[in-house]
């Protein structure tokens, strides 16, 4: 199951990697999701090694690991590199994640109990305890607002009862946070009230309403790729990948 990103959830524990390829693995992906190691961006073996201080063999196993969660790619004859993003690709990463996560939603709000409805409630006033983005560079993220955020979203749909189900769901989070933090260092015209957009699923889950929850989940999501698009229109001009 560790193929499909299952091993994302127990992350969010703060837990620390047990093995030289875990590290490896987890500081390229934290690279990779910030897109501090941009999209396209060849990844060299021993390049990394040397970095890194590990062996060749952890470096290609971490990086391995990586490919099956889609966030690298590789080849026989290029080696590795970060997996490039396209607009067609934004489209069907969201739209996919609108569907897998809207019907964890939907079967959290109808197996739920009290104590995940208190979760719900907790990581939501944890998250909206903490600014948005830098309030002196709205094109970059607070780190804690990141944590808090992938946190409150997994919660919503930790009651759904199938771990199949929350790990695909953890591997399209992960993708769309490549985008969303693309994005943002290029969008410094385009707001939007991001509480205001996570408060109204709160409410439709406190009510349990699963089909509130999930359009305004659908919403969400949906206005997060709309604005990506907006921020990067050269990357995702005429639909080729960068």
């Amino acid at each position: 199951m560790s193929s499909i990103g299952l091993s994302f959830g127990e992350r969010l524990a703060d837990e620390r990697p047990r093995s030289l390829t875990s590290a490896v693995q987890e500081r390229l992906r934290a690279d990779i999701l910030s897109t501090r190691l941009p999209p396209g961006q060849k990844l060299h073996i021993a390049g990394l090694a040397k970095q890194f201080s590990v062996s060749l063999a952890a470096v290609r196993e971490a990086l391995s690991r990586l490919v099956a969660d889609g966030l690298v790619q590789a080849s026989d004859q290029r080696g590795f590199r970060v997996s490039p993003v396209s607009s067609a690709d934004l489209r069907d990463v969201t739209q996919t994640r609108v569907d897998i996560e809207g019907l964890a939603l939907r079967r959290s709000i109808e197996r739920g109990d009290a104590a995940w409805l208190a979760s719900v409630e907790k990581s939501f006033t944890a998250l909206c305890a903490v600014p948005h983005t830098y309030p002196d560079d709205p094109t970059h993220h607070y780190e804690e607002w990141i944590v808090r955020h992938r946190v409150f979203h997994r919660t919503l749909v930790n009651a759904c009862g199938s771990q199949w189900l929350l790990g695909f769901r953890d591997v399209l989070h992960e993708q769309s946070e490549r985008y969303r933090r693309l994005a943002i260092r290029r969008n410094t015209e385009h707001t939007r009230d991001v509480e205001a957009e996570h408060a109204a699923i709160v409410h439709a889950v406190r009510r349990r309403d699963a089909d509130a929850a999930v359009a305004a989940l659908s919403k969400h999501f949906m206005t997060t790729m709309h604005l990506v698009e907006l921020a990067t229109p050269k990357t995702f001009g005429g639909g080729d990948t960068a």
